[in-house]
C-alpha cells in the first residue's frame, strides 16, 4: 500500500495518573528520578521557571491537601501534569490547573487527566466542588472542562494572565452525573 505513513492513533483511554511528589519535581528539573520506570518527553513537560513556581506553589498547598498534584501518563512517558493552583476554599472549592507536553498536546492527555483528577478530588469530603479559570483565548483548555462537566460562571482579568474566564464544577449529595468512574 502506497501513500503517507498514518500517525499512531493514541486514546485518552491510555492517560493515567501518578501521584507527583516533591521528588518527582526535583527530577524534572535536572535531579535524580524517584521513578526509575518513567520518563519525560522530548523537551520536558514545561520550562524550568514555571517547575520551580509550580514545585514551590504544591509545597504550600500540601500542608492542607497532602495530594495535590499529579503526572500525566502514558505508559511509562510523563505527557503532563495537573495540580491544585489553589487550595481549598471557605467553600470547600480548590482551583485547578493542567498542562501537557508541547510534543504531546491534541492527544486527549488533559481530558481525561483532569476526568480522573476530579474523581480523586471529589473523594475529600471537605471538597464541595472544584474551581479554574482558561485565558478567553485558550480554547483546548476551554474546551477540556466543558467536556468534563464544568461550566462557565465569570470572567476577571488577572495581573499575570489578563482576561480569564471562571469555572466550576459543583456536585450535590457527594454524587455527579458529570464525572463518573
Amino acid at each position: 500500500m502506497e501513500g503517507k505513513a498514518r500517525e499512531p492513533e493514541y486514546s485518552p483511554r491510555m492517560t493515567a495518573l501518578v501521584a507527583c511528589t516533591d521528588a518527582h519535581f526535583a527530577w524534572m528539573l535536572g535531579g535524580e528520578s524517584p521513578s526509575p520506570d518513567l520518563h519525560l518527553p522530548p523537551g520536558g513537560i514545561e520550562a524550568a521557571p514555571v517547575m520551580e513556581m509550580l514545585r514551590a506553589l504544591m509545597a504550600d498547598i500540601r500542608s492542607t491537601h497532602p495530594v495535590c498534584a499529579w503526572l500525566m501518563t502514558e505508559g511509562e512517558e510523563i505527557v503532563g501534569l495537573c495540580s491544585f493552583t489553589r487550595a481549598a476554599d471557605g467553600e470547600g472549592i480548590p482551583y485547578i490547573g493542567y498542562g501537557v507536553a508541547e510534543s504531546r498536546r491534541r492527544r486527549g492527555h488533559a481530558t481525561r487527566a483532569i476526568r480522573l483528577m476530579a474523581i480523586e478530588v471529589l473523594r475529600d469530603p471537605n471538597v464541595r466542588g472544584i474551581g479554574a479559570e482558561t485565558s478567553v483565548a485558550n480554547i483546548p483548555s476551554q474546551r477540556v472542562l466543558e467536556e468534563n462537566g464544568f461550566a462557565k460562571i465569570g470572567a476577571r482579568v488577572d495581573d499575570e494572565d489578563g482576561e480569564v474566564f471562571v469555572w466550576r464544577y459543583a456536585f450535590t449529595n457527594g454524587t455527579s452525573a458529570a464525572i463518573e468512574t
